[in-house]
């Protein structure tokens, strides 16, 4: 049986005119509704500021042909070398069409250009399908730990190595 039919996007950077849309995509992202312990927010409150205004840093959005946001990401560089994936997230009733895929490929090629040899993330255990598109792009756990009662699971993927230095 063949699975959901992809949706055509167009990845692009964040324009400050997208903003309702992305808060609107990660506050119907929060588990429970709420902003967890290990999280501000503040970045959501700014986007531009945050991702944009450093070119080490960026924040994109996928666009639908009809012009609506259906999902977003970002990359934050903290420490020398580590580029740390953000707020991917994708509209719910257009998750597992694709959309999820092009936004990773474009953070971990943003990351490549800029020569960073790791990128992280970490999401909570409730998350299935980020979990799976984490695996599909040979994302290593690294650990988990306990947040307000839920799994916070750390992610790595070294960048630097080829298909083939991992497939050895």
């Amino acid at each position: 049986m063949e699975g959901p039919k992809e949706i055509p996007v167009t990845i692009r950077s964040f324009d400050p005119k997208d903003g309702d849309a992305c808060m609107k995509l990660y506050s119907e992202g929060l588990l429970g509704g709420a902003i967890a312990e290990n999280d501000t927010g503040i970045d959501i409150d700014d986007i531009y500021e945050a991702y944009m205004a450093s070119p080490k840093n960026h924040f994109w959005v996928a666009e639908t042909t009809d012009g609506q946001v259906a999902g977003m990401i970002g990359v934050q560089h903290h420490d020398d070398g580590i580029g740390e994936v953000r707020r991917l997230r994708v509209r719910s009733e257009m998750r597992r069409r694709g959309i999820g895929t092009k936004l990773v490929e474009t953070a971990l090629k943003f990351c490549a250009d800029n020569q960073y040899l790791k990128v992280t993330l970490d999401t909570f255990m409730d998350r299935d399908p980020a979990l799976k598109l984490f695996e599909k792009f040979r994302f290593n756990h690294d650990r988990t730990r306990n947040v307000g009662g839920k799994d916070l699971l750390y992610f790595y993927l070294d960048i630097y190595k080829t298909d083939k230095k991992q497939e050895a």
